[in-house]
């Protein structure tokens, strides 16, 4: 199972939940969570907030699922 479809399922949320939550085309999403279409920078750092995790995890660099501390300015999604 991808890291994304792992995370979304811990969430509880459907791909036309995430997709609407990030603002993009559910299809797009499911490439992504697929591993057919890789994650743009912006995609993955709003994956990243949403799923409660790091873009380090998301692109594979780490194991940890925690994020590291966040800056002040982030808005929850």
């Amino acid at each position: 199972m991808s890291k994304l479809k792992e995370l979304r399922k811990e969430k509880g949320y459907s791909q036309i939940q995430v997709q609407m939550k990030i603002g993009i085309d559910q299809s797009e999403y499911s490439k992504m969570e697929r591993g057919v279409r890789n994650l743009s920078y912006e995609n993955c750092r709003l994956l990243a907030v949403l799923f409660g995790t790091s873009m380090d995890y998301l692109a594979g660099l780490t194991d940890v699922k925690e994020p590291y501390p966040r800056a002040d300015n982030i808005i929850e999604i």
